[in-house]
């Protein structure tokens, strides 16, 4: 059985597509499609089903994931143990939701490419409790995530930091600036929000509904910084973590609303699977996580008070 073939088996699994796989591997779409079909072959069984654009896992091809993950799992402690370089460069996948990609990410992955530039990161983004299940998969070597303290036994916690969320709009937004404003305000000005499996929205939602008021956004979107440029052009108010706003508030481009009697945190949280294998390159990320490497800005006097 050829390794190469259940190497590609993997990024097909992992990535549910045998054309991002290719991509990711610097394949041909064909030469992955041969690959799988020769593992198949060997193996007497059917490991995907492909209908329209879906590409997922059969219940054979499940069972054989395990075991294939352990075998290269097993050859990558193998070839560590024996390798006498101490120059990191291998490959890590992490995943995280889009608003940690979208603003923590950028220049943490920078700092880490600058200091081990021969590793390569695969990054998937998701709801939480999707990529926490990827990571009980072992499809996901790391996850960061934002939520409500959340633990579980099979998982080695980093990093568990609160933030608050906040409402935010233009800096020249009629609610900019005011004092004790009122929930309902607030929500009834035109509203911008993530999609409903952000873990910050939800928990925006389930304390609405427990004093009987309702979010009705105009615009949902899963990408934050769509609604950051739409923000900045004055089209709306949002609810987003502090991390996400604060370089736009300490520029004095957005405001961060002050509401009358609200406050909601989240936590920032990296965890792996205690089962993993840390490799020198999972270490090294999970080091300059932890650290919180941010970038040295200078505040908007203004602006100050909020952050």
């Amino acid at each position: 059985m050829d390794l190469r073939e259940i190497n590609t088996f993997l990024h097909v699994a992992k990535l549910k597509s045998f054309s991002k796989a290719a991509g990711q591997m610097g394949y041909t779409q064909a030469a992955v499609t041969i690959q799988i079909k020769h593992l198949e072959n060997e193996l007497k069984v059917h490991l995907f089903d492909r209908i329209g654009k879906q590409t997922t896992l059969t219940h054979q091809g499940t069972i054989f994931y395990e075991y294939a993950s352990n075998i290269m799992k097993e050859l990558a402690q193998a070839i560590e143990a024996v390798s006498g370089s101490d120059e990191l460069n291998g490959r890590i996948c992490i995943g995280t939701i889009e608003s940690v990609c979208s603003s923590v990410f950028p220049e943490l992955l920078r700092e880490y490419h600058r200091l081990y530039p021969k590793v390569t990161i695969s990054i998937i983004t998701d709801s939480p409790e999707a990529l926490l299940h990827m990571m009980d998969k072992n499809v996901i070597d790391i996850v960061y995530f934002l939520d409500k303290p959340v633990y579980n036994k099979n998982w080695i916690k980093v990093l568990e930091e609160p933030e608050d969320v906040l409402f935010v709009s233009s800096a020249s937004n009629q609610l900019a600036g005011q004092i004790g404003l009122n929930l309902d305000e607030v929500i009834s000005h035109p509203f911008i929000s993530t999609e409903k499996d952000a873990s910050y929205r939800h928990l925006l939602e389930q304390y609405l509904t427990s004093i009987g008021k309702e979010l009705h956004p105009f615009l949902e979107t899963g990408n934050t910084e769509f609604i950051l440029d739409q923000l900045r052009h004055n089209l709306g108010v949002s609810f987003l973590p502090a991390f996400v706003v604060r370089h736009d508030i300490m520029l004095g481009v957005l405001s961060c609303l002050d509401v009358k009697d609200f406050q909601l945190k989240v936590w920032r949280q990296l965890v792996y699977h205690k089962d993993k294998w840390v490799t020198k390159e999972m270490a090294a990320f999970l080091k300059l996580a932890a650290r919180e490497w941010k970038p040295d800005l200078q505040p908007h006097p203004h602006t100050l008070q909020y952050l």
